[in-house]
């Protein structure tokens, strides 16, 4: 975004489209109150002008013949203490989709233009409302499917994890300073240094960004959740299983093997841990055309699972389908599930134990809801693997940031290296400065526009 763009008006739709009490209109932008003024014709008399942060009861005009679009409130809200730190106005009206586009449009037609994917909260961040970070924690918000993950995005939007990246910064850049100045100004006696409390001191960085790093993968676990496969052969209540699991009918359940053609997914949440649930067709020599794809499709999601929940008819004997998946589960977790035990056994569970011996089995009836707990109970225990919740944790849930603290310790370990061989301060200097850059990608201080761009796609318009 250039900076003449940044002196445009934009407006949006800020409200899911479709039935609700309310829809949004939001406009941000040097001519903010000028367009509402054209467009609001406010209820009563004997009333001028629109004052900052009040909500008034009107009705929205066509700009070119006058005609009532809708009857709204309307609040204006004056810079800089709003959302983009420029002029907004919002317009709420009701939430039908064409009366939403009705005053879109005239707003639009008034001298604002249509705002991109994520601008209002990039404009928050090009003006100094939000750090990157915090700004990235935006689209955590809105996806978040379970509380914990909402927890974690509400305190890396307050600000958390950029007050840990700040305190390197700090720290890293007080040692720059005197490296600097003992480079530059050696006569003047500034105080200097020493070697071993410059090892210690990067040697304390370094540990800090080890421990943030450490916390990547159960930060990815909330934000992003893992995908669990349901596997079987056909007619061994995989649908079934699913239905109980989600406490409702997701999936058609029948007799008649190979009724789930295509992959079902569904998000269930436990321990916080949003988990992608998918019913897949059984696996078996495919009967048509398109059962041939679904079976296809099934190998394709179990060769991504993270989990795996391979569903056994405990009620008949083990068939060569049923062990002809051992070859496709591998190295990744397996949960065995051992389904119909409201029925007499076909079979010694322990001779399936001696197959996979690190899968738990669970002894459950999908169809009764028999065990459901108790498999839920070994989900947990396999995602988690130990792991105890601490709310006040900073937890790395985002790729980029793993990267550029990666980044961070690279440039770390360069400069103990260059310590330990005995080079001269001026290079110590260069790895400093490339460990200042990298934790700068992570609150937008050293960040390209491709990246703000890539970023701030991923948001809706109107965010």
């Amino acid at each position: 975004m250039t900076s003449g763009e940044r002196g445009d008006t934009i407006a949006a739709i800020s409200t899911p489209l479709g039935t609700g009490g309310i829809g949004i209109v939001r406009i941000s932008g040097p001519r903010s109150l000028a367009i509402a003024e054209r467009l609001f014709r406010r209820k009563g008399k004997g009333q001028v002008g629109l004052l900052s942060r009040r909500f008034y009861t009107g009705e929205i005009l066509h700009p070119a013949d006058g005609r009532v679009l809708d009857e709204v409130l309307l609040v204006y809200m004056a810079s800089p203490k709003t959302y983009t730190r420029e002029d907004v106005v919002e317009i709420q009206g009701h939430s039908g989709i064409l009366v939403l586009q009705e005053i879109l449009q005239a707003v639009l037609a008034s001298g604002a233009r249509l705002a991109e994917p994520g601008e209002f909260t990039k404009r928050a961040f090009l003006n100094g409302r939000l750090d990157l970070a915090q700004a990235e924690a935006v689209i955590d918000l809105i996806q978040a499917k379970t509380r914990r993950s909402l927890e974690i995005a509400q305190g890396q939007r307050a600000g958390r994890l950029s007050e840990e990246v700040q305190a390197l910064q700090d720290d890293l850049l007080d040692l720059l300073a005197l490296l600097e100045a003992d480079i530059d100004f050696p006569e003047e006696g500034l105080p200097e240094v020493s070697r071993g409390e410059l090892r210690r001191r990067l040697e304390v960085n370094r540990r800090g960004l080890e421990a943030l790093l450490r916390t990547y993968e159960e930060g990815k676990l909330y934000r992003e959740g893992l995908a669990v496969v349901i596997v079987g052969r056909p007619n061994v209540g995989k649908s079934s299983l699913l239905n109980s699991l989600l406490r409702e009918e997701r999936a058609i359940v029948t007799a008649i093997p190979g009724t789930t053609r295509d992959v079902i997914e569904e998000t269930l949440n436990i321990s916080g841990v949003p988990l992608r649930i998918m019913d897949t067709a059984g696996l078996r020599h495919a009967q048509d055309a398109i059962e041939e794809e679904g079976v296809r499709r099934t190998r394709e999601r179990l060769s991504q699972a993270d989990l795996v929940i391979w569903v056994v008819d405990g009620s008949e004997p083990l068939k060569t389908e049923d062990l002809d998946l051992l070859s496709l589960l591998g190295p990744r977790k397996t949960a065995i599930a051992l389904n119909k035990n409201d029925l007499p056994p076909g079979f010694s569970p322990e001779s399936l134990r001696e197959k996979i011996p690190d899968a738990p089995l669970v002894s459950i009836s999908a169809l009764r809801g028999l065990g459901i707990e108790n498999l839920k109970d070994e989900i947990r225990r396999m995602i988690l693997a130990g792991k105890t919740e601490s709310p006040g944790e900073v937890l790395l849930s985002n790729l980029r940031h793993k990267q550029a603290i990666e980044k961070a310790r690279q440039a770390l370990d360069q400069a103990l290296e260059s310590l330990a061989a005995g080079l001269s301060a001026e290079f110590i200097s260069v790895d400093l400065r490339e460990a200042q850059a990298a934790l700068g990608e992570i609150v937008g201080t050293h960040t390209s526009e491709d990246i703000l761009e890539k970023i701030f796609s991923q948001f809706c318009v109107g965010k």
